[in-house]
């Protein structure tokens, strides 16, 4: 993208260094990325940047050996900072806060490191972690850092049936889990759910360690399960020395579901991952040593992983691992609660969570009382920041929010507002400009870039940079079909945008999320900006439909803030409908061809935030569907089925 590199004297005068340091990353990548690796510490550094040879499209750091527990924590005790707080676990479901600093998680990871060894993990074995949002999920994970171990966290509470398809592509040595999980109205018993899961599956780990909760005490199976607590116990004390493992070794798995039915799962590898996450919490985020970094997201998707887990902790800050819901654990004044608690440098949510804290606080009552003089800056990424929940979030805190992008796949932001290297302007709707590493371009069918403001599927082009996924487990074939085949020499991200004349990328919405309307190409992402506008919408959710005359029209469905229109007013839900027909069309033009619109309670999405589109499609069209394992609230789609009836 020659954009970037013709405007970053522009970008420069704004006050920010990002064009230089693009340009700089696009003059000679290798040298850049050697440049960043002198930020972690290597057993064997790196002396090549890059092998083009290995892999799919190649391998970062290829003659290079590491360990990513040291880095995250040894050394940071080393250096005589041991006494600093690494993680702050704030649980309102349980009613329990518990700080560990860096000296005490190094001991109770060497602890783990030593129980999992006992039962037979060493140097490349897998590990599956099915942990809720609790402290020993983050110990666990370390501990198989230690060893040279390869994890796969699996979401708490995850159905036991795709459990166990993960269960059978990992095959495990060992699964490290909890009796349960805590949700605001009940508790979730997760050994029977393990227990069938292995029952279900061709592969049996040898073992089980099992972390009792007070809210709910597992059964343990005689001859494979072992309580964590008396695991630990037995090794506490003990020194468990970092296993060196190669740059290009497997750091975790994490599984995406695939559209054949076999989850995909995207392999994360140890040196390239430590050289991205150094550069980009400090650059992206502006945060370092002794800050304070809330990522409100779940240790099962990438965003827990890359800014919960590994980012904060490898520069030295402080990461809180927070056990609770954005509105409910109590009200939607939790998140500016935990904020001001913790002294929060920086605040990284979805958008989602937003929208729900709007809808039921529309003028922020709430966040009365809570001194937030601490944070800097809020960060969204995860489902798109519509422009109204952007402007909103500005409104009530006076503070920078920036959105964000990137995927399981990316491994950190493809495309930001750099923070850490000085803002650039804003632009609502927009992601920014792309990181170092990240070049993208928007493409028509045929592989050709189209003409700027024109949409088209945003590709990367090769090779990815580090921290991305260098291939799929066991799956190189399958990594090339699903990613590199469509267009030959680039990663198709599968999104679909635009590149404005000004160089800023604007991502709308997955390419099955384009409707063509009477020859029109529209974006559910603009439609569902256009319907945002009505003042009483809290979120919407607009799919594209089959019609006979026009192919498929857009139908919106709309979820209204607390006292909204419709709701504590009293309004037949037809004249809301047909406000937010009026206020589309005012917007867009009649060629959005907006004619339904439902007004639901809820919206069915996934438990990282995202909405449920494609499912919602064949629900309207009465198609057969399945819901997916990684849904929130599976009542949510009897919502929508009421809805259209």
């Amino acid at each position: 993208m020659e954009e970037h590199k013709s405007k970053g004297g522009r970008m420069d005068q704004h006050g920010s260094r990002y064009g230089a340091v693009y340009a700089q990353w696009r003059a000679d990548p290798g040298a850049f990325w050697l440049d960043q690796a002198r930020a972690v510490d290597w057993v064997e550094p790196p002396r090549l940047a890059f092998d083009p040879a290995q892999g799919p499209y190649g391998s970062w750091f290829p003659d290079a050996t590491c360990n990513t527990c040291w880095n995250v924590l040894d050394r940071h005790v080393q250096a005589g900072h041991g006494s600093r707080i690494a993680v702050i676990h704030d649980s309102p479901v349980t009613g329990s806060k518990r700080t560990l600093t860096y000296a005490a998680m190094l001991e109770e990871v060497q602890a783990a490191a030593l129980a999992l060894q006992a039962v037979g993990v060493g140097k490349g074995d897998r590990v599956i972690i099915y942990m809720p949002m609790i402290p020993e999920a983050l110990v666990a994970m370390f501990a198989c850092a230690r060893l040279g171990a390869v994890h796969s966290v699996v979401f708490g509470g995850f159905a036991a049936r795709e459990l166990a398809t993960r269960i059978d592509d990992a095959e495990p040595v060992a699964v490290v889990t909890a009796s349960c999980g805590i949700e605001p109205s009940r508790v979730v018993a997760y050994k029977p759910l393990l227990d069938e899961a292995i029952g279900l599956a061709a592969h049996k780990p040898a073992a089980c360690l099992v972390v009792q909760r007070p809210q709910l005490e597992a059964a343990l199976t005689p001859g494979r399960d072992q309580d964590w607590a008396a695991a630990l116990g037995a090794q506490r004390g003990r020194a468990c020395p970092c296993t060196p493992v190669a740059a290009t070794d497997p750091l975790y798995i994490l599984y995406t579901s695939g559209t054949t039915g076999k989850p995909k799962g995207v392999v994360r590898d140890n040196g390239g991952h430590l050289v991205a996450l150094a550069w980009s919490i400090g650059a992206i985020f502006g945060i370092g040593p002794g800050q304070v970094i809330w990522t409100a997201s779940d240790v099962g998707w990438v965003v827990g992983h890359t800014y919960i887990v590994y980012a904060p902790l490898l520069v030295g800050a402080t990461t809180v691992l927070y056990e609770g819901k954005p509105v409910g654990t109590p009200d939607a004044g939790a998140f500016w609660r935990v904020c001001a608690e913790h002294r929060v440098t920086v605040l990284f949510t979805a958008p989602t969570a937003l929208r729900a804290i709007r809808k039921a606080d529309a003028e922020a009552a709430l966040m009365a009382g809570h001194d937030l003089s601490a944070l800097e800056a809020l960060y969204l990424a995860g489902e798109r920041a519509d422009p109204e929940t952007l402007r909103w979030a500005q409104g009530i805190l006076g503070l920078p929010v920036i959105d964000h992008w990137w995927q399981t796949e990316s491994g950190w932001p493809i495309a930001a507002n750099p923070r850490g290297l000085g803002l650039l302007p804003f632009r609502a709707g927009s992601p920014t400009a792309p990181m170092p590493g990240f070049d993208p371009a928007v493409l028509d069918a045929s592989g050709r870039a189209v003409a700027a403001g024109e949409m088209g599927t945003i590709a990367l082009r090769l090779p990815l940079p580090p921290g991305a996924a260098p291939t799929l487990w066991r799956a190189d074939e399958r990594f090339r079909t699903a990613y590199l085949d469509e267009f030959p020499g680039w990663y198709s991200t599968s999104d679909a945008g635009f590149i404005d004349s000004d160089g800023y990328l604007f991502v709308m919405g997955r390419t099955d999320d384009v409707i063509n309307v009477a020859g029109h190409r529209l974006s559910t992402g603009a439609l569902e900006e256009a319907v945002a506008l009505h003042p009483d919408v809290a979120e919407c959710a607009v799919i594209g439909v089959a019609d006979a005359l026009k192919g498929e029209v857009p139908c919106a469905f709309v979820v209204l803030k607390d006292g909204g229109a419709g709701s504590a007013l009293g309004r037949p839900e037809a004249e809301v409908a047909a406000e937010v027909v009026r206020v589309v069309r005012d917007a867009i033009g009649p060629v959005a061809a907006l004619q339904r619109v439902h007004v639901v309670e809820r919206l069915p999405k996934t438990r990282s935030g995202k909405i449920l589109r494609g499912i919602m499609k064949r629900i309207v069209q009465a198609e057969p569907y399945v819901s997916p394992p990684t849904i929130e609230d599976p009542a949510a789609l009897d919502v929508i089925a009421r809805a259209v009836r």
